[in-house]
């Protein structure tokens, strides 16, 4: 394994009071879901269709390969398509996302990194968000490709709203039960799903290519999160539209955009050179 990198002293922070109470009123309002009179089967599959929707095409394939690594392109509609639905996991706007996940990779497990594993579980998987950290004022640096954008700008400066839009649309075709299940459930599940990449697979699992950092791959993340938990991999090439790259390492995502490449949808998809694939059969 590598060795530990060093990290400067720690500053204190300041807690990041809106944020907090947020993360805790979506967990306190998911318990709800225990009670008898909002539970129902259609509410649980509502909850699992936006969970795909927001967590698999919104952050994995939208936020994450084709709009912070650039992996593949798509016809700017559809790109578009994928930031609302990213704005829809409730995950911070696309700006703060992908800055802070570009600031990640740039700095793997070191100070500058906004969720360091070295700072521990619960840091990387969760607290990094509930403090001032000085990254945040770095997110224009990282993502002066896309703030001139209007659409972006638009879903980052709304994402409550187009939350709220969500809920209203929920709560006439199935009230409170779809929207408890398809907005506070759905969130819940779909936010430590997606802080596991952070946190677990730089803890749990096995190592496949140098990396420089502490990335694993986890196969159970990558169950959660759509073939986001072939971590190691992706961290030794960023730059590929494809996790798994072994016959075993399951990527849901990949084989979407291979099924957006037959559609014509996904061009100038980036890969990794032929010897990192020598294992994949």
């Amino acid at each position: 394994m590598t060795a530990a990198l060093p990290n400067d002293s720690k500053p204190k922070l300041t807690p990041a009071w809106t944020v907090i109470f947020f993360f805790t009123s979506i967990h306190l309002v998911a318990l709800l879901a225990f009670l008898p009179q909002f539970f129902s089967w259609k509410a649980v599959g509502v909850a699992f269709l936006l969970y795909v929707i927001t967590g698999g095409v919104g952050i994995t394939l939208g936020f994450h390969r084709c709009i912070s690594h650039r992996s593949f392109n798509v016809p700017k509609w559809l790109e578009y398509v994928f930031v609302v639905c990213g704005t829809l996991a409730c995950q911070g706007g696309v700006f703060e996302w992908v800055g802070l996940h570009r600031m990640h990779h740039k700095f793997s497990d070191t100070n500058p990194d906004p969720h360091d594993s070295n700072k521990g579980f619960w840091w990387s998987h969760m607290g990094w968000m509930m403090f001032e950290i000085p990254a945040k004022q770095d997110i224009p640096r990282y993502t002066k490709d896309i703030q001139d954008d209007k659409f972006y700008q638009f879903c980052q400066n709304n994402l409550v709203p187009i939350q709220v839009v969500l809920g209203l649309i929920l709560y006439a075709f199935g009230g409170w039960p779809f929207v408890i299940w398809g907005i506070f459930v759905r969130l819940v599940f779909v936010f430590h799903f997606t802080w596991f990449v952070n946190s677990a697979t730089h803890k749990f699992g096995y190592v496949s290519h140098e990396s420089d950092d502490y990335s694993r791959n986890c196969w159970w993340v990558a169950l959660l999160t759509f073939g986001e938990g072939w971590h190691n991999n992706h961290h030794a090439y960023q730059y590929s539209a494809r996790h798994g790259l072994r016959w075993w390492e399951v990527d849901l995502t990949w084989m979407t955009i291979k099924a957006l490449s037959f559609l014509g949808l996904a061009k100038d998809i980036k890969l990794p050179p032929e010897t990192a694939l020598a294992n994949k059969t």
